[in-house]
């Protein structure tokens, strides 16, 4: 009597239990989500800035808008200008909070309100804020005010060249601190108290506790603030508009400001997306070498 084989067809039922199926369903809708809105405009972008013309005429000209960028000396100093808001943003964002979220995290008077205090500035409207800061460096604001007060010559902070970006930094700067500190003070909480009792034990000081114990603990927080911290630099837009229009004589104009500038005031979309395209390829850039640097 001939043998009965199983049929090796399945219903439609039996293949939605397979494992990668029901993970591929539940992760279609953020794939749908991510190429509509993330992988489409990104490739949009590169096709645009191989254009020339307006968005709804347009002419392929190839690799012209990347070599007129190349010898552009403006963005040149766009790019430097850039470079230079970034490292002096960076450092002080991320080297600031974590010593303030060491000191918050011990146990002293008005922790909240210290922890509330800093974080404000991260929720508060940025268009408000630098309103206040360019008044506040404005020729005859308060800063300068409490300078001839001390007997200190006043600065044209918003009209000098030198002064221009270091107001954007300490305004940049003063703005992410409090977000970096309340990743900091999450990141701190995870740190078992274990380690530091043992520490105790074995007569290790404040400074030794937080080389060998605290900062191998937050590797992972550094991490994340420092990328996140580099791609909202590299990102600024409102506080140039607000506070200095990218001058004096393009000192503070950066390289988002400058897209700006190309796209909306002088229409030059494709030129505009290959500047978009550097400022990409810049940060994932920076995005791999934090990840060089921080890997095990």
């Amino acid at each position: 009597m001939p043998q009965i084989l199983p049929s090796k067809k399945t219903n439609f039922f039996h293949t939605l239990k397979q494992p990668n199926l029901i993970a591929w369903l539940f992760l279609a809708p953020a794939l749908i989500f991510l190429s509509i809105f993330l992988f489409f405009p990104i490739f949009s972008l590169i096709y645009i800035s191989f254009t020339d013309g307006s968005l709804v005429s347009t002419k392929w000209i190839g690799l012209a808008n990347y070599k007129r960028l190349l010898i552009d000396t403006d963005f040149q100093q766009i790019i430097f200008n850039t470079l230079y808001f970034a490292i002096a943003t960076i450092l002080p964002s991320i080297i600031i909070p974590l010593f303030l979220s060491i000191l918050l995290n011990q146990k002293i008077i008005l922790r909240g309100f210290f922890r509330t205090t800093y974080f404000i500035p991260s929720i508060t409207s940025l268009v408000a804020m630098g309103l206040g800061f360019r008044w506040l460096f404005q020729n005859n604001g308060p800063i300068n005010e409490l300078l001839l007060s001390l007997n200190i010559s006043p600065i044209p902070w918003l009209n000098s060249t030198f002064w221009a970006m270091p107001v954007l930094i300490i305004f940049s700067t003063w703005r992410q601190i409090g977000f970096n500190l309340v990743i900091f003070l999450a990141g701190l909480q995870a740190i078992p108290k274990s380690r530091y009792e043992a520490s105790e034990l074995d007569g290790a000081n404040f400074w030794q506790k937080i080389w060998y114990i605290t900062l191998p603990g937050l590797k992972p927080t550094l991490i994340f603030t420092t990328i996140t911290t580099a791609i909202f630099t590299f990102r600024s837009f409102e506080q140039v508009y607000i506070i200095t229009n990218g001058g004096p004589s393009n000192s503070t104009n950066l390289l988002s400001f400058y897209i700006y500038e190309q796209a909306f005031r002088q229409f030059n979309f494709g030129y505009a997306a290959a500047s978009t395209s550097i400022l990409l390829i810049i940060a994932i850039i920076l995005v791999i070498i934090q990840l060089i640097i921080w890997k095990d």
